[in-house]
């Protein structure tokens, strides 16, 4: 099936009224194309695998079907007391699960289905108690579900349906052999649907280990966060280099800037605030409660400044990033692919700025060459007014010129 091919509306790929209903509700209308690929052969009972990288919209890919196969009775009939969960949806991180959970509570609520968060960084009592009078989901990361699976707390046995999303990240994360713990605790014959920005290695032998005869789909978009957004490469010096990222920030409505380590971002929030950027941190050593305040105010448009990690940043989804800030350099394109991706989200636009020091430079070039770009690295300080408005600057032009 292609692209012009793709069914144009949720009801056409036979979701339920209800669903369509509370999709409108939120001012969602027509699917995107992982959803259009995927939702009927998801709805049909079949293992899926889709490629489709964050921001393709594929948590409805899986939710919508997940939500709308589990309306229908329960086989065997449901036993006495607080139910176990038929559904699970494994994610790597912490901020991701709280985010599909965010996604699929108002389909849950229109479907009379209930879904439950098992995450750390947040006390296990609530999680506990959800499980233990009963929940339709569990939306979890695999340490979490471990640590409950093994209290006794997080029961396995009557799972219908699995997916794991992110499963590339899950790799990267080294959460692999957690996830294979846990599937082997899933005894039911089950639906398994899995998502992943990337299908090879072991991402590849999962799908091979855990899905049986599995409808493939990927989402066209072999490079889109090159074509989608502009690149500026600013070469920078070391006693200016904050200046000129409270620059580049105080003049975005939303921008996400990334650092290396933990401890860089904690200086680097403390240096925009000196100068007058309204920003906070996200990364591991942070609580969780105060990960989410930051990502919740950056989400709502409260925040104008997010600072983070490679790490904290993997499979954060927020709409309407217009610049992302590359105050470390990333190590490799890879990681200037994902962390730049923040800023082009479903078909949307977006700047990447990447701060070269001298001594930088070639390892620069050298992901340039990679990613197929020939951007110039353009030296500025903080008081120049192209980074006022670096969209609007065209650097190719600049330098022929």
């Amino acid at each position: 099936m292609t692209h012009t091919e793709l069914p144009g509306s949720f009801a056409a790929l036979g979701v339920a009224p209800e669903l369509v209903s509370a999709l409108v509700a939120q001012g969602i209308s027509a699917p995107f194309p992982i959803q259009a690929l995927t939702i009927a052969d998801a709805l049909a009972g079949r293992d899926v695998c889709g490629k489709a990288k964050t921001g393709s919209g594929k948590t409805l890919a899986f939710g919508l079907p997940l939500v709308q196969r589990l309306q229908g009775p329960v086989a065997g009939g449901r036993p006495a007391g607080g139910r176990p969960p038929r559904a699970l949806v494994l994610v790597p991180t912490r901020e991701l699960a709280r985010q599909v959970a965010d996604v699929l509570e108002p389909l849950a609520g229109a479907s009379g289905i209930t879904l439950t968060a098992c995450y750390g960084g947040t006390a296990m009592d609530a999680q506990i108690k959800a499980l233990r009078e009963g929940t339709d989901v569990v939306v979890a990361t695999p340490g979490r579900l471990i640590d409950l699976r093994q209290r006794g707390d997080a029961r396995l046995e009557e799972i219908e349906i699995v997916v794991l999303d992110e499963a590339d990240r899950m790799v990267d994360l080294g959460f692999l052999p957690q996830v294979e713990w846990l599937l082997r605790h899933v005894v039911r014959r089950h639906q398994t649907m899995l998502f992943s920005a990337t299908l090879d290695g072991q991402v590849e032998r999962l799908v091979q280990h855990e899905l049986q005869e599995p409808a493939r789909h990927e989402a066209e978009s072999a490079q889109p966060t090159v074509s989608a957004m502009e690149h500026r490469f600013i070469l920078v010096h070391q006693m200016d280099k904050v200046k000129v990222a409270a620059a580049i920030s105080s003049h975005s409505q939303r921008c996400l800037v990334f650092a290396r380590t933990k401890r860089g971002a904690d200086r680097l929030t403390d240096a925009l605030r000196r100068e007058g950027v309204s920003a906070r941190p996200i990364h591991g050593d942070l609580r969780q409660q105060a990960r989410e305040r930051a990502l919740r105010s950056f989400a709502q448009g409260r925040l104008p400044v997010l600072v983070a990690t490679d790490v904290a940043a993997r499979g954060l989804d927020v709409d309407g990033v217009d610049v992302v800030v590359h105050y470390d350099p990333p190590e490799d394109h890879k990681s200037y692919l994902h962390r730049s991706g923040r800023t082009a989200r479903a078909g949307r636009e977006g700047l990447a700025v990447t701060l070269v020091l001298w001594n930088e430079q070639a390892d620069v070039e050298r992901i340039q060459k990679r990613l197929g770009l020939s951007a110039p690295v353009v030296e500025m300080f903080s008081n120049d007014p192209r980074l006022r408005n670096l969209r609007g600057w065209d650097p190719l032009a600049a330098s022929v010129a």
